[in-house]
């Protein structure tokens, strides 16, 4: 059955507005033929426009030239049928189709040329500038590397008039900063950009392209950081549109430059199909060149062999797809190169094949999946251990350096002793028994290894030790194994009673001078180490209270053998160890603020003796009980310690804990620019320390909060989508996973999608729904009510505010419920709702919830219920004017809505000071009415009364609207006859 002009019409609008792709395509195919077999030529030329543009706007460009060449000749033929808007889609579409040519290389050079020719032809004899015609003469001059006739179009275009034919400025300024890029001019085109990037001029695909464009030039300017802020905010805007393969392909190529390969194999994964579209071959060729750029870079790290996502049909590792993505790119490279007589676009697509990383690595915020291991290279000791010296004398000589010096690098440079001793040496040049016991205590020390292992190894060192004479050593060294006893569950009470002799024996020893200070000290840290793992094991309170108490006193008998000895050397650390855990017992007993002094004591001991890293852990407790206690300023001071004198030695685990604790200090003070630094920093450290989907989630949580707060939506949104699937209530707490969402509703109502935003918004009160206190679901059920407000969704909106309604009635809240009723009264008037009766009944209810209140006498929310009731009169006015029908000298309906505003004027009047902008603004309603009904001096008198109210000093922003109103009206009273009349 063939369908009418009017249901073809309709369904051409809303063909229009659905997604990208294939089927878009298809059901335009499907309503050109049925508008073909009506016979109406104007439907016609709509089809094919219609046909055209989809076409433009996805993956079958090259489908693209088929209608324009009918829509030409039709307007050759039969120019009536084209209604004034259809010919101005004529000629705006011949920019379309005269420079997507370009990437098509089964159009002949001189086919391309004909039709630029044609162009700049038609459009003079139908009066247009010719800016349009130079600008794309640029295009093709810039595709064929004709520098000397890029640069004539270019100042032909620049020249020309702006007319109704002319690009928008953001694509204009897209353009131009494209020219500058190809001349070398990064800098430029980043300032021609500009006003693109803040949003000033925007279009369907812009600044969707330009922030794409601008990764490498900023990269290149030293602009990392607004790099990775446009890869975020743009790739989002990317991602769902099918014709914006070649922006896709900028982004790839942004994270294979910058050690954000994962990300980049994300990207390819999330659209197959890229490989495989063939409708614009120039954007194909571009997205084949970075893919086979991005596989050679993993191959070139050691990933060559990992599988990775490709070409529907075919299991491809990053070797094999790096082969076959580069001869594919330099194929099509050749036919443009045919086709144009040189070889410009190989040259360009080589050059890119070639291009090396920019960063080693820039941290994006958003967690990607972790590569496969690559082969494993020997590591380098961390932080600043010296270069490792070739022969084994030199090696040793630098790990007892390193020892004495208690230097953190003192396990690494023993780890290099073990590897060089194992290689064929001389007999002289063997290790003593005392090396290797060194070699063991510390590979034991290093945390890698299993409980068992390591007592093992402690127990392997004891042994050596003691066969070297070191008496003292060995038995810290057994302590050790003691303690990594305790380590193992229910074996605490066993390591407990074998380090009671070995306390005994090292006190003896130090006695007769065959143990030094730090070696007894070590036994009773150990000792008060395994009387801190009883606390962790007790079963209840009673046995808790008497495990704190043991590790009291092991901690203080600690402290008492150290400090009196510090002349003899080497004990800060175990003193600080005391310190520490006296502070631990401070904290269990509920005394935060002894338990703060003591980690201070404990930091400032390490330090002093010159030992900072020692200080890391005391200074982040530090901060974590001093943030606990609001003293924010104490917190940061300790937190930027701990992370200035544990950047060089903590793990990849410690750094994103210390960047994450400083970050939340600076977020609750306000600080949110460095805390969102810190977040990141954070973020990436998890990553690297494969805690993605632990510390990674805090971070990237705190990183799209502080985003957020800092104005800058868009990369919040995508830091928060991206950490959304990897919260869990079990493990990481309901209060995490709402304030997410009610982020993330935030960052979407920002940039404009409120749907989207009810949606999460709507997930967050599901959640808090269980919650005890009903405040949160209530807020988050409004906050949805509104989106779905501003997203038109009426139904599913008075749904919401009926939800949100009932739960501020149920906490108290008049003026929140009375709001609720307020909104619910404009949707009844929406197209397809129930209507002004259903609109004044709820107004009606909500001046009815205002006056009960009022009654009851709550006197401390009298002023805020006053001016509610007030508001209520005013949007009850408003609503009866604008839903009246008739003129205002007619309708009897504008007297009663001005006599809602009269009561409104009074309620806030009576209300107080604190209402004035409210009343002046009732007061203005007023004016405009009763100059509507004809009465100008009623509405001179009413604007007098607020130009007093504004006269006097400087108003603020909301003073200046009002006075600028009033003034308005006033004109508009004087002229509006001789008397006024």
């Amino acid at each position: 059955m063939s369908l009418d002009t009017t249901t073809i019409r309709q369904a051409l609008r809303e063909n229009d507005a659905e997604p990208e792709g294939p089927a878009r395509n298809a059901r335009a195919e499907r309503l050109l033929a049925e508008a073909e077999q009506t016979g109406d030529a104007a439907l016609l030329v709509e089809a094919l426009t219609h046909q055209l543009q989809v076409y433009n706007y996805s993956s079958e460009k090259d489908k693209m030239f088929v209608p324009f060449t009918r829509l030409l000749r039709m307007w050759d033929e039969q120019p009536g049928a084209f209604s004034e808007f259809m010919t101005h889609h004529l000629f705006w579409m011949f920019k379309w189709v005269s420079s997507s040519m370009v990437d098509q290389p089964h159009i002949p050079l001189a086919a391309i040329e004909k039709w630029q020719g044609e162009m700049a032809h038609r459009y003079r004899l139908a009066g247009h500038s010719e800016r349009a015609v130079r600008q794309g003469e640029l295009e093709i001059a810039r595709h064929l590397g004709d520098l000397p006739r890029a640069e004539r179009a270019y100042a032909a275009w620049q020249a020309a008039d702006r007319d109704r034919m002319a690009n928008c400025h953001a694509c204009e300024l897209h353009e131009q900063g494209g020219w500058q890029v190809q001349r070398g001019l990064d800098a430029e085109a980043l300032e021609t950009w500009a006003p693109v990037l803040d949003g000033e001029h925007t279009c369907a695909h812009e600044p969707h392209a330009v922030l794409a464009a601008s990764l490498l030039p900023l990269l290149r300017t030293g602009r990392a950081e607004q790099a990775r802020a446009h890869h975020l905010r743009g790739y989002r805007m990317v991602r769902p549109m099918e014709s914006m393969r070649d922006s896709a392909a900028l982004h790839i190529e942004f994270c294979a430059l910058t050690g954000n390969e994962a990300r980049a194999l994300e990207i390819i994964a999330e659209r197959p199909a890229y490989f495989t579209d063939s409708g614009n071959p120039g954007s194909l060729m571009d997205f084949l060149a970075v893919t086979a750029l991005l596989m050679d870079r993993l191959a070139s790290l050691g990933h060559g062999g990992q599988p990775v996502p490709g070409p529907a049909g075919t299991d491809w590792t990053a070797s094999a797809l790096a082969a076959h993505a580069r001869t594919q790119a330099l194929a099509l490279a050749a036919r443009f190169d045919e086709r144009n007589g040189n070889a410009q676009v190989g040259g360009l697509v080589r050059e890119r094949l070639d291009r090396q990383p920019l960063l080693d690595r820039l941290p994006l915020g958003v967690r990607s999946a972790r590569l496969a291991a690559a082969v494993e290279k020997p590591a380098a000791a961390p932080g600043t251990v010296m270069a490792a010296p070739l022969d084994l004398a030199g090696l040793l000589a630098e790990a007892h350096r390193l020892s004495d010096a208690q230097h953190p690098d003192a396990g690494a440079a023993w780890a290099a002793v073990a590897r060089r001793a194992d290689e064929p040496v001389a007999a002289a040049d063997r290790l003593s028994d005392h090396d290797h016991a060194c070699v063991a205590d510390h590979r034991a020390m290093d945390g890698s290894l299993p409980p068992a292992e390591a007592m093992a190894a402690f127990r392997t060192a004891a042994v050596l030790y003691g066969t070297a004479g070191d008496r003292g050593e060995a038995t810290a060294a057994s302590a050790r194994a003691a303690y990594a006893r305790s380590l193992e569950p229910g074996h605490a009470a066993g390591a407990l009673a074998e380090i009671a002799p070995l306390m005994d024996r090292a006190l003896a020893l130090h006695a007769d001078g065959a143990a030094t200070a730090r070696q007894v000290g070590a036994v009773l840290t150990c000792r008060a180490r395994v009387l801190g793992r009883l606390v962790q094991d007790a079963v209840d309170e009673e046995s808790a209270e008497a495990a704190v108490a043991a590790l009291e006193q092991g901690a203080r008998d600690l402290l008492a053998f150290t400090e009196p000895r510090r002349a003899e050397g080497h004990v800060a650390t175990r003193i600080a160890e005391a310190l520490d855990l006296l502070g631990d017992v401070a904290g269990y007993r509920g005394d935060a603020r002894g338990a703060l002094e003591l980690y201070e004591r404990a930091a400032a001991e390490t330090n002093d003796a010159g030992l900072p890293w020692y200080a890391v852990e005391y200074e982040a407790k530090t901060a974590g009980v001093a943030a606990r206690l609001d003293e924010y300023e104490r917190a940061e001071r300790a937190a930027r310690a701990a992370l200035e004198h544990g950047a060089a030695f903590v793990t990849a685990p410690g750094r994103a804990r210390l960047h994450l604790r400083l970050a939340e200090i600076l977020g609750a003070t306000g600080q949110f620019d460095e805390a969102a630094e810190h977040a990141l920093d954070a973020s990436h450290w998890a990553d690297e320390s494969g805690e993605s989907a632990t510390l990674g989630v805090h971070a990237r949580h705190q990183l799209g909060g502080r985003l957020l707060q800092l104005g800058r939506a868009a990369e919040a949104a995508v830091v928060l989508e991206a950490v959304l699937p990897d919260i869990t209530a079990e493990e990481h707490g309901e209060g995490m996973a709402v304030q997410t969402l009610w982020w993330l509703g935030d960052s979407l109502t920002a940039l404009r999608e409120p749907r989207e935003a009810a949606e999460h918004w709507l997930k967050a009160a599901d959640i808090a729904r269980g919650w005890p206190e009903q405040h949160d679901h209530a807020m988050l059920a409004n906050l949805a009510a509104q989106a779905l407000y501003q997203a038109d969704l009426d139904s599913h909106a008075e749904q919401a505010y009926a939800r949100a309604g009932e739960l501020w009635r149920g906490l108290g809240d008049v003026p929140a419920l009375v709001r609720t009723l307020r909104v619910r009264a404009w949707i009844a008037t929406r197209e397809g709702q129930p209507g002004p009766d259903a609109a004044r009944a709820f107004m009606a209810a909500a001046e009815r919830e205002c006056e009960a209140a009022l009654a009851s006498g709550a006197a401390e929310g009298a002023p805020q219920l006053l001016a509610e009731l007030a508001d209520t009169h005013r949007q009850t006015g408003e609503l009866i004017a604008h839903v009246c029908e008739g003129e205002p000298g007619e309708a009897p309906e504008f007297e009663e809505a001005l006599a809602y505003v009269h009561r409104a004027v009074a309620g806030f009047a009576e209300a107080g000071p604190g209402f004035l902008d409210l009343r002046t603004a009732a007061e203005l309603m007023a004016a405009w009415l009763e100059a509507d009904l004809s009465r100008p001096d009623a509405a001179r008198e009413r604007v007098r009364r607020v130009l007093e109210i504004y006269g006097d000093g400087e108003p603020d922003e909301t003073g200046r609207a009002r006075r600028s109103e009033a003034e308005t009206l006033l004109k508009y009273v004087d002229n509006s006859g001789p008397s006024g009349n």
